[in-house]
């Protein structure tokens, strides 16, 4: 039977009383009046010595006895039949182990350049391409198209064959996903018209890959009928659940580990062609197979985000209210699906109506993939300019308005008036391009939107041991987040240990069950569970003490220091003299991850950037000064965890913001940038000071009451700086990446 808890709830200090139904089992969530040890402070990362000394292992480190090499031959086209394969020739060379086709009955369709035809294995790497370059394959050129305005068009070459595909893949621009579903196009343009003021602006942006620093790859290891995949992936569970369902066998006969990864921003999802084809060849060579992706096939066919061309039109009243928004979008997901991007225009901002239309584009390129908050820069580079745009239209200050028009979000409006203070807003030339000069400085602001997220059902497992010690195993992967540390954090606040004192084993779906890293999850989905299994030893604990104190347990308390004493402090024991009485030497607890305690209504994740950019009319270039991101993410766990992944985000931001880029060749659909070299990426020299905030907000929705917050960092970035350059120059930038070249034209000075 639940029982009822009085917490104390809110934004920081502003906290109200509520009554919450809690399980019997579970401790008292934590809420805004407890003052924690280590919860919320800034705790070095407990991972981080073992990244810093080389001593991490990472799935391209994995090194099994009897392993060989894995090689994929790929599609040079991008629309094509595979008319012939004649792998004779790589078959006699001595040590190739396995020959498959990705595909066994020809012909087959090609749809973009990079698409996996072959793989093979063989006893070296140098073998496996030797082999490779033995493999003669035939195609059937085809028409094709990789560029979204020319796909869009009447006679554009169809990526998909209707005479082959499913209804809805009988065009390239597939038919939109509109909000709400029984929305009208006319009424919301009735509004717009009938407004005091209404603004419409296009906007594009760019695809940009992931570039994870450790690319896509696994080992795959047949024993017998049992499969053990070691994987650089952010979904232990969901590779082990994709790969028993492509090969028909049962999940436990399947082990998936993933000790350290080397990022992945959502491209890692899932278990991807390459790892079906490793787990195929080491079962047909019967030898263990590794298969790591280049970097151009990272490029090529992991995932990517998707670009856009977005039309945006709000509505206003002279007082400065939005009356509507209006958004139609196209993206291309090359021949895959997932180009909307229409969050931020959907829940940022209270609206009396709101209407979006997204539809995906096929082109001949590769898929994309999850990437960081999906559709949601893209969104918001496009939605948080026009708002600007209104605000100076109406004659209000940008901040004033986004004020006035986000009334019923109270820890948005907690955001804005922290953010203006720390970085100084009221300080900036309320007018834009005023500044003289050829220099211009500039300043401004954007919102971000992220959703609350988790998946009941993971578990952990605690044990202590009579020696002291304390262990907790879990099938999470760290993707470099962190997670290890707060989980030690919070076992280290509840048994009153230090953080240092817990061992933490993660990455392995023999564990027990663990949400997959991506979209804000880990941390909310993970750390109630951690807690829960951490009380239940601990009242464990208190029992053994109490009985070795002859008292009742409930005159037992543990304190700092792993002190055991009774509350009049008559009788006290250390920990290892109440852990060397456990019976059998160990026990061991679970901890599950259990529906929310109530609905809090808080199903968003909120977040405002400010952004300070000088501009140099003459050569185009900006350059960001410095950033301030002041962010939500329920309870904080660990500060500098934390503010690590607002740092990320924040930087990824910058370089989707101007450098980052696929370009594909309209003559060839070719990339031509499949590197590090020619594919920018951000790098130190770049980067500004970044100055980030932390609200404390406390919902008590779980044991913990934490939140996640790996996307909402990068979401409003590119908008923030955005608005700093037309608040320098005047001028607004309505496309990405924002290259010199791109500003100078905005300036007519090309």
């Amino acid at each position: 039977m639940p029982r009822k808890e009085k917490l104390f709830v809110g934004i920081n200090k502003d906290l109200e009383e509520i009554t919450v139904p809690i399980p019997d089992a579970d401790p008292k969530p934590w809420d805004g009046k407890d003052e924690l040890k280590y919860i919320g402070k800034k705790v070095p990362r407990i991972d981080g010595t073992y990244k810093t000394t080389g001593r991490a292992k990472y799935t391209f480190d994995i090194k099994v006895p009897g392993m060989i090499y894995g090689k994929i031959i790929r599609s040079p086209y991008p629309a094509a039949m595979v008319t012939k394969i004649d792998s004779s020739q790589a078959e006699k060379l001595p040590g190739v182990r396995s020959i498959i086709r990705v595909k066994d009955e020809l012909p087959f369709p090609v749809r973009f350049a990079g698409q996996e035809v072959v793989a093979l294995a063989a006893d070296t790497e140098h073998l496996a391409q030797e082999a490779a370059d033995l493999v003669k394959i035939e195609y059937d050129q085809k028409p094709f198209v990789v560029d979204l305005d020319e796909a869009m068009k009447e006679n554009a070459p169809l990526v998909f064959d209707p005479k082959d595909e499913e209804k809805d893949k009988v065009k390239n621009v597939r038919d939109a996903r509109i909000y709400p579903k029984d929305g009208k196009s006319e009424e919301i343009d009735a509004v717009l018209n009938s407004s005091d003021h209404k603004i419409e602006a296009t906007y594009r942006t760019q695809v940009q890959t992931h570039c994870p620093m450790e690319t896509h790859g696994v080992v795959a290891k047949w024993n017998d009928e049992k499969l053990t995949i070691w994987a650089s992936t952010q979904g232990t569970f969901m590779v082990r659940n994709q790969v028993a369902d492509h090969f028909n066998i049962p999940k436990s006969d399947i082990r998936v580990i993933t000790k350290f990864m080397g990022g992945g921003f959502g491209s890692k999802l899932k278990a991807d062609t390459y790892t079906m084809l490793a787990v195929k060849l080491a079962r047909e060579a019967k030898k263990p197979v590794r298969l790591m992706l280049s970097r151009k096939e990272d490029h090529l066919s992991t995932g990517n985000r998707p670009n856009s061309l977005q039309t945006v039109t709000v509505g206003a009243t002279k007082e400065g209210k939005i009356t509507g928004i209006k958004l139609k979008s196209f993206g291309t997901a090359g021949i895959g699906r997932g180009a909307g991007t229409g969050g931020p225009a959907r829940f940022i901002y209270d609206a009396e109506k709101i209407y979006t239309e997204e539809s995906d584009v096929y082109t001949n390129a590769g898929p994309s993939a999850p990437f960081r908050a999906p559709g949601h820069p893209q969104g918001a580079f496009a939605f948080e300019q026009t708002i600007d745009d209104m605000a100076y239209k109406i004659g209000m200050d940008p901040l004033e308005f986004r004020i006035k028009n986000s009334e019923s979000d109270k820890v948005r409006q907690a955001e804005y008036k922290i953010g203006a203070e720390k970085f100084g807003w009221l300080k900036r030339n309320p007018k834009p391009g005023a500044e003289k000069g050829v220099i211009k400085t500039g300043a401004g602001l954007a919102n971000s939107l992220w959703y609350y997220i988790y998946s009941p059902g993971s578990h952990v497992s605690l044990r202590v041991n009579d020696d002291g010690s304390v262990q907790l195993r879990s099938g999470v992967q760290d993707i470099g987040g962190g997670i290890v540390t707060p989980m030690a954090m919070i076992i280290a606040e509840e048994l009153c240990l230090k953080p240092t004192d817990i061992k933490i084993t993660i990455g392995d779906t023999e564990f027990g069950l663990a949400p997959t890293s991506g979209g804000s999850q880990t941390t909310a989905g993970l750390t109630p569970a951690v807690r829960n299994a951490a009380y239940s030893a601990k009242q464990r604990l208190l029992k053994i003490a109490a009985g070795l104190m002859e008292v009742d347990m409930k005159e037992v308390k543990l304190s700092d220091g792993g002190t055991f004493s009774t509350i009049d402090s008559k009788k006290q024991m250390i920990w290892k003299e109440v852990t060397a009485e456990i019976p059998e030497g160990q026990f061991s607890v679970t901890g599950e991850r259990m529906e929310d305690y109530y609905e809090t209504k808080r199903w968003k994740i909120s977040g405002v950037q400010f952004a300070e950019v000088k501009v140099d009319t003459e050569t185009g270039s900006i350059k960001v000064k410095r950033m301030v991101a002041i962010h939500d993410c329920g309870r904080p766990m660990d500060r500098l965890t934390i503010e690590s992944q607002i740092n990320g985000g924040i930087i990824q931001g910058i370089s989707f913001a101007f450098y980052e880029n696929r370009i594909l060749d309209r003559n060839t659909g070719v990339m031509v940038n499949p590197n590090l070299e020619q594919y920018k990426i951000a790098g130190a020299r770049d980067v500004p000071p970044i100055e980030s905030h932390i609200i404390d907000l406390n919902l008590g929705q779980s044991s913990t009451g934490a939140i996640g917050v790996g996307e909402p960092a990068t979401i409003p970035t590119a908008a923030a700086i955005a608005n700093a350059v037309y608040h320098a120059i005047g001028v607004r930038i309505r496309e990405m990446p924002m290259t010199p070249s791109v500003v100078l034209k905005a300036l007519n000075k090309v």
